[in-house]
């Protein structure tokens, strides 16, 4: 392993985003044991454009120089630096190597202290704080202004339960089942407004989901997993924006390689990860699941269509039990619908790590009538279909597939587990979407399926990440 610092510039575009997006695809190929604070100074030696933003931070790679500076290219076009740029335009993106291996590689690097001055920050034995004039200034996170019209009295005093941001985009590093790799991701991130101020600080959420970001790839010897980084995220709001309580809401998309069940052509099919924290001032509590596709035949409909062809057959000339030998033997038509189930786990911080994003997917396509493709051959969408249809579902049974197979699956987790399952079935003769849910401790759901009796007060998702005592639904969820 190589030990190596390289500086990261930008003074195009969302400055601080790009060099953020920079440090999370160069998590693919080295660990970042450090990052130092932003430096803003102007384009310096002829170069063209505004201001730069910079930071130093320190890796740790199996890469060679040569290799890593090849690497490093790669990481500049991926975040937006177009191929040919000139040695003094503005850009995006610049990524340098300055020191490697204990030695400066960077020529004259005393003499470039937008470099220099966050380099020795992070490594002071290396390089001396160099008398930078004023030219390179530490950047706060964000600006700051005495006008704080937010935490000023409202015309209206009534709290509100929840205020913030949704839909915030990134790109980040997480790991999935122990397999690292770059997400697109999407945030919510909301908290408690008192009745005596006015609003939450809407760019602060960006700030701290930045700032928690660079927490994560600055003091992780591996990436996240995305419970962790929503809890990162929901603890510094609390802090910072003076809340009650926040909760978090992250997105990932991600892929697993499948193999369509007939002919054996292989594809990656892509799911949803979900990661939700809940922060006040008790402490957190977060949880994880995914979402996944899949499609399920109408029962309703296939027993009236099964009834109905009973009947033809007899008056045809079949008795009773050669019609309905038949009739077992073929899938009786029905309606299908597309699904979209979901699965979310909560178990305490030592077990964490049994709950895989790959398992999770098994039992919300298992408890659907049947698993889809994104690639089918003609033989596999025949598979497809025929065990759908010898397999129907209501969107009820779904869900009860889901927690049922949860129970089964996490059998060894205690009774303070928490599971939450829902399906949406996109119907295709209705204008109206099919939906259930079900949630509850393993207790809770293991006692009922003991004694068959329905357990009347579950634990809900609300609940049990100590939120309030309302219910939360699944389109606040998921």
């Amino acid at each position: 392993m190589h030990d190596l610092y390289v500086g990261i510039g930008s003074n195009l575009g969302d400055r601080q985003a790009n060099i953020l997006a920079a440090l999370q695809r160069l998590r693919a190929r080295a660990q970042i044991l450090a990052v130092s604070a932003f430096y803003e100074s102007e384009a310096a030696g002829g170069a063209q454009g505004p201001a730069y933003l910079n930071v130093a931070a320190a890796l740790r790679t199996e890469l060679d120089a040569q290799a890593f500076v090849s690497f490093a290219r790669d990481v500049e076009l991926a975040v937006g630096r177009a191929r040919g740029t000139r040695r003094l335009e503005a850009r995006p993106i610049d990524l340098d190597l300055l020191v490697y291996d204990g030695a400066i590689v960077q020529p004259q690097l005393d003499a470039r202290p937008y470099n220099a001055v966050p380099l020795a920050e992070i490594a002071p034995q290396l390089v001396d704080m160099p008398a930078s004039n004023g030219l390179v200034r530490r950047r706060e996170r964000g600006l700051r202004f005495d006008t704080d019209r937010q935490s000023e009295e409202p015309e209206v005093r009534l709290s509100l339960s929840r205020a913030g941001v949704s839909r915030v985009r990134r790109v980040v590093h997480l790991e999935i089942d122990g397999r690292p790799a770059v997400y697109n991701a999407e945030f919510s991130m909301v908290a408690d407004l008192a009745a005596d101020r006015s609003g939450v600080h809407m760019s602060r959420f960006a700030e701290i989901l930045e700032e928690a970001t660079l927490d994560v790839l600055a003091g992780a010897n591996r990436p996240a997993r995305i419970e962790r980084l929503a809890e990162a995220i929901a603890r510094e709001i609390v802090q910072s924006q003076r809340a009650i309580r926040a909760d978090v809401r992250l997105r990932a998309r991600f892929g697993l390689e499948r193999w369509t069940p007939v002919s054996g052509k292989r594809g990656e099919e892509t799911y949803t990860l979900v990661g939700i924290a809940h922060a006040d001032e008790s402490g957190t509590r977060r949880i994880v699941g995914v979402e996944a596709e899949g499609m399920t035949a109408c029962p309703c409909a296939q027993a009236m269509v099964r009834e109905h062809s009973m009947h033809q057959l007899i008056e045809a000339g079949f008795s009773e039990a050669d019609a309905r030998r038949a009739l077992d033997v073929l899938p009786v038509a029905t309606h299908n619908q597309r699904g979209r189930g979901s699965i979310l786990i909560g178990v305490p911080e030592a077990q964490t790590d049994v709950i895989r994003a790959e398992d999770l997917v098994e039992i919300v396509e298992n408890s659907m009538s049947s698993e889809t493709y994104d690639l089918l051959k003609r033989p596999d969408e025949f598979f497809v279909v025929n065990k759908a249809h010898h397999n129907p579902k209501f969107v009820e049974d779904v869900v009860r597939g889901i927690l049922f197979r949860a129970l089964e699956m996490y059998a060894d987790l205690g009774d303070d587990t928490f599971v939450f399952a829902s399906q949406i079935n996109e119907e295709s003769i209705h204008k109206h979407d099919a939906f259930a849910e079900g949630f509850g401790l393993f207790g809770e759901l293991r006692a009922e399926l003991r004694s068959g009796s329905h357990e009347i007060s579950k634990t809900d998702l609300a609940t049990w990440l100590r939120t309030r005592p309302s219910k939360i639904t699944i389109a606040e969820e998921v």
